[in-house]
Order: structure tokens, then sequence, then C-alpha cells
């Protein structure tokens, strides 16, 4: 099956196919919208594209026909409120990811406030997950880069679609095992050095800003942290902070290799106010021995006047480990065929690069 690569932008969605040994990109709809994550069952052509309307709200489109065609479905809602003032409104989806493996409608979302949403029927109805919702009522959950908190990273594990990891930030790692009835924090070993002395290691507070789960061996983990890199191997029952990394260990965006959990990708940058590639030279880091080591990959990548930010949705790979996709927010996109060895830039006049998924 040709990999197909959908690009949420800031104003419409793209697709980057290879046709005649020739890599094309297409408008795939939504022109001037800004799309905040994409879907696709590839299985069943079926995508899904959620929508950052700002001030007119959220809205989610499904296409049953690989993107020839799209219908509004239902986007996720807070209960309502018995005081009208103090009602909780949607402000963005910021995270879709399948509940079990070839079924298109059976869907998982995360958003931003921090609610974590079921649907079984393709989008046309969502069922809030009453449990995790209070434990970030509760908590007081806070924003990152969002003043609400936010889940960004939804694992489910290959094989048992009642076992989910999250990514919240700022919240941590959350697990459950149960279907979500019941939920357990998961950041033993993950640190905040912003955080007064003393609170570092907290649970609460802890910003991950993506967390992924290698397909075959899903108790290796990764998480590019606002702090760092982490790395587990227990199924995120404690964590390893990996330092002394070129040319920083900070950023957004993790992959790991779906059949080689020790093999990971990432893009390292200037941290905090700056959010710049280090000297201005982009470079995508890979580890191939669990973080014992790293090599900077640059072939095809700008190494001079580079400013460059990829979002934690903005790199991802192929379900074969071979071909990697990764897009910036000043509307670059490049792809590799050889697990990073080499890039090439298949457009420098994109919207801003939200997110990218690889289908196939």
């Amino acid at each position: 099956m040709t990999m197909t690569a959908l690009i949420a932008t800031r104003k419409g969605l793209f697709r980057a196919a290879k046709r005649n040994g020739t890599w094309a990109l297409e408008a795939a709809g939504f022109s001037g919208a800004p799309v905040s994550m994409v879907l696709a069952c590839a299985q069943h052509d079926t995508w899904y594209a959620a929508l950052d309307h700002g001030h007119f709200g959220a809205k989610l489109h499904c296409s049953d026909d690989a993107g020839a065609s799209w219908k509004e479905v239902a986007a996720p809602a807070y209960p309502a409120a018995e005081n009208a003032d103090e009602g909780v409104s949607l402000e963005m989806i910021w995270s879709m990811e399948f509940a079990e493996t070839g079924n298109a409608l059976k869907l998982w979302a995360g958003t931003i406030p921090g609610g974590l949403f079921y649907s079984d029927d393709g989008g046309e109805s969502w069922a809030l997950n009453q449990t995790l919702w209070r434990y970030c009522q509760q908590q007081k959950w806070f924003g990152g880069g969002f003043p609400s908190a936010g889940i960004h990273s939804i694992c489910v594990h290959p094989d048992n679609i009642d076992h989910i990891m999250l990514g919240v930030s700022c919240a941590g790692v959350w697990q459950t095992t149960d279907g979500g009835a019941n939920w357990q924090t998961r950041s033993q070993g993950l640190r905040n050095e912003y955080m007064p002395a003393g609170q570092e290691y907290e649970a609460i507070g802890q910003d991950p800003h993506r967390l992924v789960q290698c397909r075959n061996n899903p108790h290796q983990m990764w998480i590019q942290h606002h702090n760092g890199i982490f790395r587990s191997v227990d199924g995120a029952n404690t964590w390893q902070e990996l330092t002394r990394v070129r040319p920083s260990v900070f950023g957004f965006a993790v992959v790991v290799h779906p059949a080689d959990g020790n093999t990971a990708w990432f893009v390292p940058g200037v941290k905090d106010e700056c959010r710049i590639p280090v000297d201005a030279r982009l470079v995508v880091n890979r580890t191939r021995d669990g973080g014992k080591t790293f090599e900077a990959l640059t072939t095809g990548l700008p190494q001079q006047a580079s400013y460059d930010l990829v979002y934690r949705h903005g790199l991802d790979i192929d379900s074969a480990g071979n071909c990697l996709v990764m897009g910036s927010t000043t509307g670059n996109l490049w792809l590799s065929e050889d697990q990073g060895d080499s890039w090439q830039c298949l457009s420098n006049y994109l919207p801003p690069v939200y997110a990218v998924r690889c289908v196939g």
C-alpha cells in the first residue's frame, strides 16, 4: 500500500502521495480554515478533520471516501452546568486516535480543556470520561502553552484496547487499564525544573509535550517533555531522564519506530521564549540504542537562517518505520524515506503546520 501523508495547517488540509516515483502535494479540503488535528483509517478510507474556528468554535468533519467529500459530525461537548456562568466550553480538539485498530467508528478525542471523549458511532455522538474529568477539576490542572490543560497524546495498547495512556499538559501521564473507569498517574521520574524547590517531581504540573509508545513493544515509551527527553521500558511505571543530548533536550515532537522501541526521533530547539532551532540550524536527532547515544541528522535540512519550529504533532512515521514526514510553523514540509538519513523538501509555502499523519 502506498503511503499518504495528511498535513493539517492553519489554512486547510493537504495531502502528499507518491505517484510515478515522485511525491505530489495537493489541497484536501477546508481551504482557509485552521485544522487542529487529522486522523485516518486506511482500511476504510475514513478520515476525520478537527477544525479550530476560534470565535465560531471547534468543529469536526468526517470523510468516508479518503477526502473526496466531507460531512460535519458532532464535536465533543461538555455537559451543561446548572449555573451557566460555570459552564465549560470546548476550545479545541487536540488529539484523536482510534479506540480499536481497523474500526473507523470507535474514537477517542483529547481536548482543551483537559477532557477525554469517546465515540462509538464515528463522531455522531460523544461521551465525556467523567472519572478523568473529575480529576482535572479537583486537582486544578493548568495549561502550558494554552491557558487550559489539554490532552495531546492518546496511546491505546495494541493488544488491549482497555489499556490507554494519556499525555496531558500540564498534568503528566495518566493510565487506565479498564477502558476509562479508573485512572492512575504514571509520572514517576518526570522532572519539571521550573517548579519551586521540592516540587520538581510532583505529578500534577508535569508538562509532557508528546507521549508515544512502540507498536510492537508497547512497554517501551518516550516523552519529549518541556524539561527534556524521558524514556520508559516498563510501560510508564517509571521514567528515566536523558541528559547531555546535543544540540538540545528541548523540543515538542517525538516518534518511535513501530517495531523497535529503542529507535526514536526528536526535533531539538532553544527552549522557553525562543523556540527556534539551535544556532538557526534545523536538526533531527535519532537514537537507535534507547537513548545511550544520539546522532544529528541534517542532510537536506536548512543549516543556516532556519527558524522552523515543529509542533508536537508535526512529526510522524509510517507503519513500516521507514518514512518520516515533518512540517514546521514556517510552512516547510520535509519527507525522509530512509529513517531520517536524508530529507527532501516537499514545500516551502504551506501555512503553519499543526499536525501530520502518515496513512499506511
